[in-house]
């Protein structure tokens, strides 16, 4: 007699992305590149390096990793090509990891574009910066909560973004933020409506003395801005109900704590 039980398909199995830039910079100059997968980078003079995820975005079970040396007394910005995403994770987490040593009189600015989350994405990303004694580094991270254009609350998010800054092997700036359910709620809570959040770190030996420089730009309408400066660091977070005023905003804040201009992708 024929068995006509149906048979159960396969386990449908999803592609997932794994991309890699490792970048080296001596005596002024890029001395090693090497990118892997969905992950390019374009060097550019200044030095300059725009990375570039070619998946178009990461979702659950993707892997992304930047890792930067730059070397003693050079000046380097690295930067994305466009804006990050966060899409949608059926299954997994998405893992992001950037890490960086910057040498003695070295200077990084770590200037990647905004990160855009979708409703159920799940990302856990992890940025860890070593300064020498006497090195510079500026960064900003920011992240906008679904796409007020097209109408987006976000409700169902799972983040967690993880930010260190040590000098000399010692912690000077540790930033955790987690982004889930119970802390968004309706509304976002906590937020006064945001949906574009953003933090400036300058960590340099005198960082303090730009405070007051940093502080008259925060002019733009529509954003809340609050900066503090002490021992070696710099701090500015930002708010907007949206990308656009959060945006011009860092574009002055950006251009008053670098000596040079910012990247051409930024003023696009």
């Amino acid at each position: 007699m024929t068995d006509l039980t149906p048979i159960a398909p396969p386990a449908t199995r999803h592609q997932r992305s794994r991309g890699e830039v490792m970048a080296t910079w001596t005596a002024g100059r890029l001395d090693r590149l090497r990118q892997a997968g969905s992950a390019k980078a374009i060097a550019l003079p200044g030095p300059e390096l725009v990375v570039i995820n070619t998946s178009g975005g990461l979702t659950g079970g993707d892997r992304l990793s930047v890792d930067l040396t730059v070397g003693d007394g050079c000046a380097v910005t690295a930067t994305t090509q466009t804006a990050e995403r966060f899409y949608r994770a059926a299954e997994g987490t998405a893992r992001i990891t950037v890490t960086a040593r910057v040498g003695a009189a070295a200077r990084l600015d770590w200037l990647p574009q905004e990160t855009i989350l979708f409703q159920g994405c799940a990302a856990d990303r992890r940025t860890e910066i070593d300064l020498a004694a006497d090195a510079t580094c500026l960064t900003v991270e920011t992240l906008i909560l679904g796409r007020a254009a097209m109408g987006e609350t976000l409700t169902r998010v799972a983040l967690r973004d993880w930010r260190l800054i040590r000098r000399a092997g010692q912690p000077v700036h540790l930033d955790p933020l987690a982004l889930d359910p119970a802390r968004l709620g309706t509304g976002t809570p906590g937020l006064a409506g945001a949906r574009a959040l953003s933090t400036v770190v300058l960590c340099a030996q005198g960082a303090e003395d730009a405070l007051a420089a940093a502080r008259a730009t925060l002019s733009e309408p529509g954003v809340t801005a609050a900066a503090t400066g002490f021992d070696g660091r710099l701090i500015v977070r930002l708010m907007a109900p949206d990308g656009c005023p959060l945006r011009r905003q860092l574009l002055r804040l950006l251009t008053t704590l670098r000596p040079r201009p910012l990247p051409r992708v930024w003023q696009n």
